[in-house]
């Protein structure tokens, strides 16, 4: 089983939304969790850039993270 960290903060706000039913929060925490799972999926495609089984794959896997962060392919350090 993998665990998924969050802020104390939004922790606290799922709590009040789910227990206490206050739905102010509502647009922070959809915010919040949206943010957390696009964190999730670049680490994904990053770690498959790093370990695919192909080199095609690879290539493929890192232009998807590199389009996805915003960083033109044609970059270099």
């Amino acid at each position: 089983m993998k665990y998924v960290q969050i802020t104390r903060e939004l922790f606290f706000k799922l709590l009040s939304y789910h227990l206490l039913d206050k739905f102010e929060e509502k647009e922070e925490i959809e915010k919040g969790l949206e943010a957390k799972l696009n964190t999730m999926v670049n680490h994904e495609i990053y770690s498959k850039s790093k370990t695919a089984p192909t080199e095609e794959e690879r290539e493929k896997s890192r232009q998807e993270y590199l389009d996805r962060v915003g960083i033109h392919p044609d970059f270099r350090w």
